[in-house]
């Protein structure tokens, strides 16, 4: 089986361009089913010998672990792709997998920020200034004990990467990214005059994205500090990632890890009880414009969603945030 997987995962990164971050999932998951497969002193099974009530002992065992349904449900779905792949490729005549039932989720609706809370956001990343009386003062008032006023706008010591980081969100909700699409930007695939984008999403697929006046605002001021940490870090010899759209402080790639704390850490400086990620903005990317009209269709198209269902869950959220407006404002309500 070992080898078959092997393969498997091969055939999924060449031929269905799937994602690193897919290639380690299924490889675990597919890892986790063979170590069940196999106790102490008893061989691996060929794939021809896994039946469906297998898959299904493995699935009761995820749940005795205290597994999430939807961690269940993915590792269903992995052994479904693997099992398909051995039928495709004669290994097989029917697909064990198939006969074992997916647990059923709960329907979430994803929280999103309103347009009001996520333009007063962004708008204090666009206000925020670096000010070196004011970090001074707030040494002199740590040491001296004093509790610190509360900030209406974020003051951060790195100006030249508060203005990265003011970009990148900006460009997350305008064009309702994908925090991987975003991170695997480069500058060929922007047309800063027409204000488009060329993105890659799952499965490699591309499409185009508009973005609006306040990113390309927040692109236009972060240009010179991404020239800045090409130069600085080309000058001392540094591997450098010149074609890429955001950089870190050594001149390489962003990562999506960094994009989750770079997020994290300014959502917390205007509300602490905001536990924001990347996604969030892509939420509220698609719940904004809905609320304000646009086709659905279209919300799918841009944001590069397969099927329409996964899109219509935008829907759901926008009516309960209209629930909630209407508990709050109607006298009898």
């Amino acid at each position: 089986m070992k080898k078959t997987v092997e393969k498997y995962l091969e055939y999924l990164r060449s031929v269905r361009n799937a994602s690193p971050h897919t290639l380690i999932n299924y490889g675990n998951d597919l890892e986790q089913f063979r170590i069940f497969l196999t106790p102490p002193g008893v061989d691996t099974p060929g794939v021809t010998k896994i039946d469906h009530q297998m898959i299904r002992e493995f699935m009761g065992h995820l749940h005795e672990l205290g597994m999430e349904k939807s961690s269940i449900a993915r590792k269903l779905a992995a052994l479904r792709s693997f099992f398909k792949y051995c039928v495709r490729e004669g290994l097989l005549k029917d697909n064990p997998a198939r006969l074992v039932p997916t647990p059923k989720l709960p329907k979430r609706i994803p929280a999103v920020l309103s347009a009001e809370e996520m333009s007063g956001f962004l708008d204090q990343l666009a206000g925020s200034k670096y000010s070196e009386a004011g970090r001074k003062s707030r040494k002199a008032r740590r040491r001296a004990g004093t509790p610190a006023p509360e900030m209406g706008i974020i003051r951060l010591e790195d100006s030249l990467l508060l203005r990265r980081d003011r970009a990148l969100l900006e460009l997350l909700y305008a064009a309702g990214l994908r925090v991987s699409e975003l991170t695997g930007l480069n500058l060929a695939d922007m047309d800063q005059k027409e204000q488009m984008l060329r993105v890659r999403g799952k499965g490699n697929k591309e499409r185009i994205v508009p973005y609006g006046a306040k990113a390309a605002e927040a692109l236009k001021s972060y240009w010179p500090v991404r020239d800045k940490l090409l130069y600085e870090n080309t000058a001392i010899r540094q591997k450098t990632h010149p074609e890429a759209v955001f950089l870190n402080y050594t001149g390489r790639r962003l990562t999506q890890r960094s994009v989750g704390r770079i997020l994290k850490k300014y959502a917390r400086l205007v509300n602490i009880n905001w536990d924001l990620h990347p996604h969030s903005l892509r939420h509220a990317f698609a719940t904004h414009l809905l609320a304000d009209g646009a086709d659905l269709r279209a919300i799918q198209e841009l944001l590069g969603h397969q099927s329409l269902s996964t899109t219509q869950k935008y829907t759901h959220a926008s009516i309960r945030q209209l629930t909630d407006i209407y508990d709050k404002a109607h006298p009898h309500a």
